[in-house]
């Protein structure tokens, strides 16, 4: 793969490096590591990449890889840029015939992610959106019971982000990660509402299979002088009549990243918590409450396919990301080989999985501002 963003002062970028390369599936053969070029070439050095594989910037590094021969050439370009840096290097490796995986949110806005999804659509190279919590063994059980009919008719969802690392201004100290999140021209319309609500949306359509299809929310800025909201309160309507809440808020002083969802339907219910990912509570009124372990009894084929250790060892946030990368790897590869890909494997989020998280953010926003109580989820 080559990476777009992620210098050695990003955070996200030494996730997706450690996450793509846990399975040796990957390899890591050239950058644009940043906008400043000599940063970009130091952190290729510390990479212990060739220095003629280290580029000052996305376009030269597209069109300079596109010359190598095939089998040396970049396969994949990884996105790990701020949200206004996703869209023109997707775009640019689509039309050079590169496959990409790209950090989440996929765009800056709807425009641009339609114009991605129609350049997919010509071209039928492979997308990847990280909504890495999809990728918890745990999780994929909780969405096979889903599936399998265990709960019955859903009914109720509640999902919950709270972060507390925005409480203060802290974008005004210089605190880089907190800069561009609170920053309209490259977090795009939303605050926290991009940045981790859409993950809580995502995980609730993964897991129930179900699309909201109205919402009702209530936008703050609690911290002075901030741009962009950090508290989020909705109600959700899905499309079986299901009904549910969506919490996202990065002021939840104290707070770390407990992640968590509750769905309840007429046969029983579950309840996964990312403080707790090996753990997946499945709930009934004739036996209560039951733990499902990771790599313990008969879990659903996804969840195996996505546990890499016994029973009893924790897998946690990198080995989730990981199982993302890999599941798009062994796609790629079979894809590469002339094969069909194990179905299996075709689980990771794509395109489609962003158009639904700017439509999100967008319905969010224009609930916010709406006097009425529900509004439909704009696609």
């Amino acid at each position: 793969m080559g990476m777009v963003g992620g210098g050695l002062d990003a955070f996200i970028g030494a996730v997706h490096r450690r996450a793509a390369a846990m399975d040796n599936e990957i390899e890591l053969v050239c950058g644009a590591f940043s906008s400043n070029p000599e940063k970009s070439k130091q952190t290729g050095h510390a990479l212990y990449l060739p220095e003629n594989r280290v580029y000052a910037n996305f376009e030269e590094m597209i069109l300079r890889e596109k010359e190598l021969p095939e089998g040396e050439r970049m396969d994949f370009v990884t996105i790990v840029t701020p949200n206004h840096m996703h869209f023109a290097p997707a775009k640019m490796a689509l039309q050079n015939g590169f496959h990409v995986v790209c950090d989440k949110p996929v765009t800056l806005n709807m425009e641009q992610a339609r114009e991605l999804k129609q350049l997919i659509d010509e071209t039928g190279l492979l997308f990847c959106l990280t909504h890495n919590y999809t990728g918890y063994p745990m999780v994929k059980q909780a969405r096979a019971m889903v599936k399998a009919g265990k709960l019955g008719q859903i009914r109720k969802v509640i999902v919950e982000y709270p972060q507390g690392w925005l409480a203060q201004l802290v974008e005004a100290t210089g605190q880089k990660q907190a800069g561009w999140r609170t920053d309209p021209a490259r977090s795009g319309a939303a605050g926290g509402v991009g940045d981790i609500g859409t993950h809580a949306e995502n995980l609730a359509e993964y897991i129930t299979g179900l699309k909201i299809t109205e919402l009702c929310a209530d936008l703050s800025i609690f911290v002075e002088g901030r741009l962009l909201d950090d508290d989020a309160n909705m109600l959700l309507r899905f499309e079986n009549g299901a009904k549910g809440t969506l919490l996202n808020s990065q002021i939840a002083t104290g707070e770390e990243n407990p992640l968590s969802i509750r769905v309840y339907g007429e046969l029983g219910g579950l309840e996964w918590r990312q403080m707790e990912p090996n753990t997946l509570i499945y709930k009934t009124n004739e036996e209560g409450a039951r733990l499902l372990r990771t790599g313990v009894g008969d879990l659903a084929p996804e969840a195996q396919a996505n546990t890499r250790l016994p029973a009893g060892h924790p897998e946690a946030f990198l080995e989730a990301f990981a199982n993302i990368y890999y599941n798009f790897a062994l796609t790629l590869r079979a894809r590469m080989s002339g094969q069909e890909p194990d179905p299996i494997r075709l689980d990771f989020p794509g395109i489609d999985d962003g158009l639904r998280g700017m439509a999100f953010i967008d319905t969010v926003i224009a609930s916010d501002k709406s006097d009425q109580k529900w509004t439909k989820f704009l696609e």
